[in-house]
């Protein structure tokens, strides 16, 4: 991780889960920095992998879990997995500044949901063969989930990017706090 995060309420464990959160966002936020759509397209290792379509599966991923912790989220596991797998195909409308301004409103969501319930309060995990049946979480077992995922995706993100055009996430950090 490029950077370190500094917590906002010391003494607040939900507050230091959001600044960690937010954090990983950022890796992934600073890979498209100054990159055109069509560069943010390109998919420049052995993996399908584009930096557009690594930030709409964490927006959408983020959204989806938050959704799913509201009840919101869909029961039906064909209908959920196509949601997952529509998740990795950014359409035309789905630019990179579009994307980004979406990922402002659903953090802000997430910030607004995880302050308005207790850490410990739980929801049912989707129905899908890689999670046990029936099972139950916390919302802290969903902010961690959620460092987790993004954080995983960052690191994809910051290959992709360097692969692009040899900028390390050092590198971007710098320029994002010098611009």
């Amino acid at each position: 991780m490029p950077t370190h995060v500094v917590e906002k309420n010391v003494a607040d464990e939900r507050g230091t889960l959001l600044d960690f959160l937010d954090a990983q966002r950022g890796g992934i936020r600073r890979s498209v920095l100054g990159l055109t759509d069509e560069q943010a397209d390109a998919a420049p290792s052995a993996s399908e992998l584009s930096l557009r379509a690594l930030l709409k599966h964490a927006v959408e991923g983020e959204r989806g879990w938050v959704e799913r912790a509201r009840g919101l989220a869909p029961e039906d596991f064909e209908e959920s997995m196509a949601q997952w797998q529509a998740s990795w195909r950014p359409t035309e409308e789905e630019t990179v500044a579009e994307l980004l301004a979406r990922w402002d409103a659903v953090a802000a969501d997430t910030e607004r949901f995880v302050l308005s319930v207790n850490l410990e309060d739980t929801f049912a995990l989707p129905d899908a063969p890689w999670f046990p049946q029936g099972a139950g979480v916390s919302v802290r077992w969903l902010l961690l989930h959620l460092i987790e995922e993004i954080a995983r995706h960052a690191g994809h993100a910051d290959i992709v990017r360097e692969s692009l055009d040899g900028k390390t996430a050092f590198e971007l950090l710098a320029e994002q706090q010098a611009g």
